[in-house]
């Protein structure tokens, strides 16, 4: 062999591999709420997101789709049937995989496990435990091979679930392990078995973006819980999260080109579809299980209780509900958690549906009697207060139960011992009572 050939093999069998890139779309939502009709702006609805599903399956050669939480609770379906018949329904977007998020537990942790049966599709949260180390979902990640991509997909919950977001007897016998170093810990486990680790997490943007920072194995984190969208692609070092806004009306599409041979992102391109239920045809076995649903609870909720002479958003609402607390009960004082206030009352007739919509929670008012100087802070600005007076304070037993929390009372030690009934039904009383909402 000539000298030249010689150093041509040799330089040849120096260089490094050259990469070996594949393709993969994610296809994401979150928050989903169980709006399974479309809102007052003709947007979302189960039967337009299956079809704006189905529409990007067929635009992609190798697709994965993932849900970051809180499939249930925010609508009659939802809160009457307890979850499972979203579940159900939610079988025929063909979900490859999804987590936990708190609304999961709004039903007691024994519902989780109805609903983890019922998925046709992998529910993980690995940092959802007992004190034998056993996962509520049964297992903290899987791998779904996807165009000879092995992706490992890792749930993750929010670290401040219980005291703050699920009351503990909700929780039941399940803690929640710090997020990062749970991550950290399924990464480590995955990453000779993975070509690419996704975390899937109901989470606080801050717990996201603490992920993508100081775990480098993971390299996408598709994001629950905020209820709006990303502006723009979360980046560090090469490594993304994404999120989209809540209650079905948008669907995410993350396009993805994989290094097989370092196990990192190439490149990543993101696009946010709205389910506009104008312009998507509803996909009919959908649209039909729906249809079978809210019949069941259409003769409760699609009753016309009052008028509103303008639309009304939620912080609007959350004077609205306080003002109605008081009135109906007779109370001094109100206060309702702006997070208790799900959705809007559109203009024009108003029907009970709304209220429902706007209160999912089966919530009672509670009722107690303080002295001035005990009344939290929230309660008494703008008002002048004597110290020494008695007043009477409502709000919902699931503050009471939480009253030391930032979005609560921010204090401690108060009893509410009179129960006044379900917010919702105070609302509704309220409302007819009203007639009419200027």
């Amino acid at each position: 062999m000539s000298l030249r050939r010689f150093l041509a093999v040799a330089l040849v069998a120096c260089s490094p591999l050259a990469a070996e890139i594949r393709s993969l779309t994610i296809l994401h939502t979150n928050d989903v709420h169980a709006h399974l009709m479309p809102n007052d702006n003709h947007l979302g609805g189960f039967a337009y997101l299956a079809s704006a599903i189905r529409h990007e399956r067929a635009n992609c050669t190798d697709c994965i789709l993932l849900n970051a939480g809180d499939l249930v609770q925010g609508t009659p379906v939802s809160t009457i049937y307890h979850g499972l018949p979203v579940y159900e329904i939610a079988n025929l977007f063909g979900y490859d995989a999804a987590t936990l998020g708190n609304h999961e537990f709004d039903y007691g942790w024994q519902r989780i496990q109805d609903f983890v049966k019922t998925a046709k599709f992998s529910v993980v949260s690995a940092n959802v435990v007992n004190d034998q180390g056993a996962f509520l979902a049964g297992k903290p990640y899987v791998i779904k091979p996807v165009g000879g991509i092995r992706v490992a997909v890792i749930g993750v919950l929010l670290g401040d679930l219980a005291g703050n977001l699920a009351t503990p007897e909700k929780v039941g016998p399940w803690h929640v392990l710090p997020v990062v170093e749970t991550v950290r810990k399924c990464a480590a486990e995955l990453r000779d078995k993975s070509d690419l680790i996704v975390v899937l997490g109901h989470l606080h943007d801050a717990e996201a973006d603490a992920i993508l920072q100081q775990v480098p194995d993971v390299s996408v984190a598709i994001v629950g819980h905020a209820h709006r969208a990303y502006a723009k692609l979360h980046t560090f070092d090469g490594r993304i999260g994404a999120l989209v806004t809540s209650y079905g009306v948008e669907l995410g599409r993350l396009d993805l080109q994989v290094d097989m041979t370092a196990h990192k992102l190439k490149s990543a391109e993101w696009k946010i579809i709205p389910v506009d239920s104008n312009k998507l045809t509803p996909d009919p076995r959908v649209a039909r299980d729906v249809a079978h649903w809210e019949a069941k609870v259409s003769k409760l909720v699609d009753v016309p209780i009052g008028e509103a002479k303008r639309r009304l958003e939620k912080k609007d609402l959350q004077a609205l509900v306080e003002r109605a607390m008081r009135e109906q009960t007779g109370s001094d004082f109100a206060w309702v958690n702006l997070g208790n206030i799900r959705d809007v009352v559109p203009v024009g007739r108003v029907l009970a549906r709304a209220i429902w919509n706007i209160l999912p929670f089966d919530n009672a008012v509670v009722i107690g009697k303080f002295k001035g100087s005990q009344l939290p802070l929230k309660v008494r600005e703008g008002h002048a207060i004597d110290p020494d007076r008695e007043y009477s304070l409502a709000t919902t037993d699931f503050t009471a139960a939480n009253q030391s929390t930032p979005e609560n009372l921010r204090t401690t030690g108060l009893k509410f011992p009179h129960d006044a009934g379900l917010l919702r039904d105070v609302l509704l009383d309220w409302f007819r009572k009203k007639k009419v909402i200027e």
